[in-house]
């Protein structure tokens, strides 16, 4: 029985190994080269994304000025970025010649809490976020206290009921494992009622529920307002503390 002898790299395949060496070589030696160009100086900064945050201060924080090279490493730039407490997530992008694109992902305030201080906005992981509410305009629900369970609630609403969120004006604990939920009345209460006062006018709805709330489980009160309006009843308070019904009580 013979031995086998292992095979020697063939020379296409040395070949291909010199080739791409070479292609890898020529390309460090372009950009390193591009560098030191003033054609691919970074002349502009495109911000997308930005929501409440002022695309001077993203522009601010990347510190970059005329002799930044728009094929300088980009990663130290996205970190600083997103070291903002603002900011979720951030990616960067060259374009010709010279003009950096940074897309940005804010983390978005869900509700203003009473703070010593005022009202702050937050966000739904229960970090204040630096936006100065009387310089933008927030229209957003209260939260009594800073409660990690009422922000994630509160957020996890403005994601997946944006119709609903829009008519939360406040949430607060009502017991250890109760909780409040005060809405503006249905638009679609103040076009079933003819003749009466708009929906603006109306006395708020309250909302009673347990901590384990669900979003899923809240919207169950659609339905029983619309069934509401169109017999025409004043509801004041909605209870959903009790597993598959909705409980409503009069005015």
């Amino acid at each position: 029985m013979k031995e086998g002898r292992l095979a020697r790299p063939g020379w296409k395949f040395l070949g291909v190994l010199l080739l791409l060496a070479l292609l890898m070589a020529a390309a460090w030696g372009t950009r390193a080269g591009a560098r030191r160009m003033a054609f691919f100086r970074v002349r502009a900064v495109e911000v997308k994304g930005t929501q409440y945050l002022p695309p001077a201060d993203i522009v601010a924080r990347l510190t970059v000025d005329t002799l930044t090279s728009l094929w300088d490493d980009i990663e130290p730039l996205r970190r600083r970025i997103s070291g903002h407490p603002q900011i979720s997530s951030v990616e960067i992008d060259r374009k010709m010649p010279g003009t950096l694109v940074v897309t940005v992902q804010e983390n978005l305030p869900v509700a203003l809490v009473a703070t010593p201080t005022g009202f702050l906005p937050y966000d739904s992981l229960g970090k204040e976020l630096p936006i100065d509410p009387t310089r933008q305009p927030l229209d957003l629900p209260i939260v009594a206290t800073n409660d990690p369970i009422l922000l994630k609630l509160v957020g996890a609403i403005r994601s997946l009921e944006p119709r609903l969120f829009a008519r939360v004006e406040e949430v607060r604990r009502t017991g250890r494992q109760e909780i409040q939920i005060t809405l503006s009345p249905s638009p679609a209460e103040g076009s079933a009622v003819a003749g009466e006062a708009p929906p603006d006018s109306r006395p708020s709805l309250r909302v009673r529920a347990l901590t384990g709330l669900s979003v899923a489980r809240l919207a169950d009160i659609f339905p029983v307002e619309s069934d509401l309006a169109r017999r025409k009843a004043r509801v004041e308070e909605l209870d959903l503390r009790y597993r598959d019904q909705v409980i409503a009580r009069l005015q």
